[in-house]
């Protein structure tokens, strides 16, 4: 038996009022995940526990198959797994994000969506202006960039707001707070003086492109415990493909195999067959493969319905739809998002989200399509949203 899980991140959200009371999950022409809903198992899971931020390090690792309560230390650490950044006794790392920020207000949290290439370089030269043996920045993927201190230990005590979380909301009060927090005010205010002129950001401002005004730290956190090898805890060799260094470093943390397919990325230029078509061939050397797409959730945090319905049919179409043609006694899918990401708030939401299983063993339990709606009609609810990976390749 073979097993496929497709994380559509952020996919879920809640009946939109000028799009007739229907959910992009609704509004999306979804052929394939309806089809696949109408002879499986569809329900809701709850991937993130009672009183847990609804991130996607954590929801992500309930849907994994691990169980955030015991592992969930914080996500900058396992974005840092992801780059092979070491952390070492008495240091902490952040996430530091590009953003645009506008008369004291949220622009972006992305500056633009930044490319990696420019990103790299602007990078490059905060190290150059603010770096020294006990701060030093390191490059990501676009806007996901990583601060690492030394020496700073009681900075993981502050309280920082993701800038997903504040769109077009004045700025100065959601800077870092409380005890710790100088360190990360200081150089979230002194990169404002290193990033302007800058020329990367002279010619995206040349070109009618957002520049990236500010550093934003957040997702602060130390060493993450070690997690058991996925193999270990189900007996299946694993692999995995995604655009963000968040779930590269799950995947690392749990022994997958990373997989390199190029024109895998964090946005809708994403390349959903490339990505679908190198999954299914890893499935040759693997047991099982995860295959998580970021699109809808970014088209999410911008606001954008159009956009995140279209993320929504391009999975279906190119990536749902190869798992169909898929010989049905040979595979296993598991397809569902890691948390809600809802248009109205532009931010997650701890809310259960809807699943479907199907393949061998799995028969209908009256879902006729892939929806919020539906899935809440099955009367199915893991309550424990980590199981759900139990549920998949359980005999």
């Amino acid at each position: 038996m073979k097993y496929c899980v497709v994380i559509i991140d952020g996919a879920a959200g809640l009946p939109l009022p000028e799009r007739g009371g229907k959910s992009c999950l609704e509004l999306a022409k979804t052929p394939n995940l309806d089809a696949l809903a109408g002879e499986g198992v569809v329900g809701l899971a709850r991937t993130v526990p009672p009183g847990m931020e609804p991130s996607s390090a954590c929801a992500c690792m309930s849907v994994l198959g691990y169980d955030p309560k015991v592992y969930y230390r914080g996500r900058s650490a396992i974005e840092a797994r992801a780059m092979d950044i070491a952390i070492g006794e008495g240091e902490v790392v952040f996430r530091c994000n590009l953003v645009g920020v506008r008369g004291g207000r949220m622009w972006d949290y992305s500056a633009g969506h930044i490319s990696t290439g420019e990103a790299k370089k602007l990078i490059a030269a905060l190290n150059d202006g603010l770096g020294s043996d006990s701060i030093h920045f390191y490059p990501g993927v676009s806007y996901r960039n990583i601060l690492k201190l030394r020496g700073h230990e009681d900075a993981l005590s502050a309280h920082c707001t993701p800038p997903h979380d504040i769109p077009d909301k004045p700025v100065a009060e959601y800077l870092p707070k409380g005890k710790g927090s100088e360190i990360l005010r200081e150089l979230m205010k002194r990169s404002e003086a290193v990033l302007q002129g800058h020329p990367i950001n002279l010619s995206r401002q040349s070109r009618g492109d957002m520049p990236a005004t500010t550093i934003w730290l957040f997702w602060g956190s130390g060493r993450v415990p070690e997690m058991p090898a996925f193999k270990q805890l189900y007996g299946l060799g694993a692999a995995l493909t995604s655009g963000v260094d968040l779930l590269r470093g799950l995947g690392k943390m749990a022994g997958m195999k990373v997989l390199d397919i190029p024109g895998v990325t964090d946005g809708l230029d994403n390349d959903y067959a490339a990505q679908a078509a190198g999954a299914l061939k890893a499935l040759e050397d693997n047991d099982l493969v995860v295959v998580h797409i970021e699109a809808p959730d970014e088209a999410a945090h911008a606001g954008s319905i159009n956009d995140k319905v279209e993320a929504v049919e391009r999975i279906d179409r190119e990536v749902i739809g190869r798992l169909r043609s898929y010989q049905k006694d040979d595979l296993r899918v598991l397809a569902m998002p890691d948390h809600p990401t809802p248009i109205e708030i532009r931010t997650h939401s701890p809310e259960p989200v809807p699943f479907l299983l199907w393949g061998k063993g799995f028969s209908s339990n009256g879902a006729k399509e892939y929806s919020e709606a539906a899935a809440k009609g099955t009367g199915l609810l893991v309550a424990d949203g980590y199981k759900i990976m139990g549920k998949l390749i359980e005999d």
